[in-house]
């Protein structure tokens, strides 16, 4: 057999760029977060991920961010559409959307790794200023999360956003400017579509988001579409439209969602009673509680009993072992 040449190991049988800088990014992800979990960085809006397990499915809010997939396979779902993340791509969340997600590929040898950057929709609207990015013609009507392959350039850029945490003395100097270059790398691709539409005053997807947001916040608040339209400035069908479009839901589906996800959390993390949990969330029913959360999260499947005294502390111990994280979430529930 003859001996392969030097211009054939590092020509024809060299992996492609974007597969090293993969293997670079998730080697950092790794120095930085050794154990499972979920790892807040010194860089204000990093969270790194690490899991080392398959989950069951989790009812989850993703707020605007961009989560960068190097290792393993994820699944999120919005409405019917289901979105399979895995070391080749990116998941883009340009509006607060409530989904389903599971990890389905992770273990101790090969577990799962990502980074979650959340996204500063001012710095969106600075870079959409430049002459560069003038308004598209028309107005996106995609979902309010989109998937993408990673480039090279993208995993560049957050593989020098890492190696500023080993410097931290720079963090403050440089993770604004990387984090610009991250932000214009997305815009400049396909994905980025939905993210300029969300970004742009006055277009409607950007209308619509400022319902979204109120909504969100005021979730426990009960929920008056006409109210809604005059924050979107929009009529009501207008509203509906637009708001379906981003989100897969009506506004009433979308408010009883974060309900119930509240609620959960509470009596999960806080011990909460059903009862007392509903009452936070903004229900005045106990008994509609009780039918919606079966009726979502499934009657046998939820790991938390409808109980109205407080649940035992061995109760919560086990309810909380399902908390295994998502990313930019906390809600657990095996619904699908």
């Amino acid at each position: 057999m003859g001996q392969v040449s030097k211009h054939q190991i590092t020509g024809v049988n060299r992996p492609p760029r974007v597969v090293e800088m993969r293997t670079e990014l998730a080697r950092k992800i790794v120095a930085h977060i050794q154990a499972a979990g979920e790892h807040a960085t010194a860089i204000p809006g990093l969270t790194l991920y690490r899991r080392t397990a398959p989950t069951p499915c989790n009812a989850a809010t993703y707020e605007p961010s961009l989560a960068v997939f190097v290792q393993g396979r994820k699944r999120v779902t919005l409405g019917g559409t289901t979105y399979l993340c895995d070391e080749s791509t990116f998941l883009l969340t340009s509006v607060d959307v409530p989904v389903v997600s599971q990890i389905i590929t992770a273990s101790e040898e090969v577990p799962l790794l990502s980074l979650l950057l959340k996204l500063d929709m001012a710095v969106v609207r600075e870079i959409l200023s430049l002459e560069e990015f003038h308004a598209s013609a028309g107005s996106s009507q995609g979902r309010g999360i989109a998937i993408g392959k990673t480039t090279v350039e993208l995993l560049s850029a957050c593989s020098r956003l890492m190696d500023l945490l080993d410097a931290p003395e720079d963090i403050p100097f440089l993770s604004n400017t990387i984090e610009r270059e991250i932000v214009y790398r997305l815009l400049r691709g396909p994905q980025g579509e939905r993210l300029r539409a969300i970004a742009t005053l006055g277009d409607q997807s950007h209308r619509t988001s400022k319902a979204i947001a109120w909504l969100r916040a005021n979730f426990a608040k009960p929920l008056r579409v006409e109210e809604l339209a005059a924050i979107a400035r929009m009529g009501i069908s207008t509203l509906h439209h637009h708001f379906r479009a981003l989100t897969a839901m009506s506004p009433l589906q979308y408010q009883k969602q974060l309900r119930l996800v509240a609620a959960r959390e509470r009596m999960l993390i806080n011990g909460l009673d059903a009862a007392t949990a509903a009452f936070e969330v903004g229900y005045a029913s106990a008994s509609q509680f009780n039918r919606e959360y079966k009726r979502f999260f499934g009657q046998r499947r939820w790991g938390i009993s409808m109980r109205v005294g407080s649940p035992s502390p061995q109760q919560l111990a086990t309810d909380n072992d399902s908390l295994n994280g998502d990313e930019a979430v906390l809600h657990s529930s095996p619904i699908c």
